[in-house]
């Protein structure tokens, strides 16, 4: 597969996790009030409809918006940038590591709309057990984790090239 057909296939990756997390909160958006919550599996899982100023689990939410802004606008074009170029450095037949990146790239620009657009994260994912629930989320944010964890089990589970064997524990010469 050539190089451009590869670069084609991660990019509909990221642009595909874009549009999935875009079309969902504006779904959201349009059919339930703030803080309304419709249960889809009892004590387990609804859909919440809740605004995340603040990063993961609420960080800085408490900060004023314009500090919001500008500090999670830079960190996420910061971020993006950082991802595009690990992207294109990575190896050619690195394709789970690629796949990986590209997930993360495209959660990271779905939420980074979001703050452009709103000042803030729409989030609607809420899972719970009885009273106690995780943070809600988004697909954007499901892009990221998946991501990331597929990332950190591909790089622990990598193996050394063998271009440089050591022989009788002296380096080659």
């Amino acid at each position: 597969m050539s190089q451009s057909i590869r670069y084609l296939l991660l990019g509909l990756l990221s642009l595909a996790i874009v549009v999935a997390d875009q079309v969902t909160k504006v779904s959201v958006m349009e059919t339930m009030r703030l803080h309304e919550s419709i249960p889809v599996i009892t004590n387990l899982f609804s859909i919440t409809y809740i605004r995340n100023p603040g990063a993961a689990f609420g960080f800085l939410s408490s900060s004023s918006s314009s500090f919001r802004f500008v500090f999670f606008g830079l960190t996420s074009v910061f971020a993006v940038g950082l991802l595009a170029m690990i992207m294109v450095r990575m190896p050619k037949e690195d394709w789970m590591g690629r796949l990986s990146v590209a997930g993360i790239l495209g959660g990271a620009v779905g939420n980074l709309l979001d703050r452009l657009r709103y000042g803030e994260v729409i989030d609607f994912l809420d899972f719970y057990l009885n009273g106690y629930h995780w943070p809600a989320f988004n697909v954007a944010d499901s892009a990221i984790t998946v991501g990331v964890v597929f990332l950190i089990l591909h790089f622990a589970t990598e193996k050394e090239p063998e271009d440089h064997p050591v022989v009788s524990g002296q380096p080659p010469s």
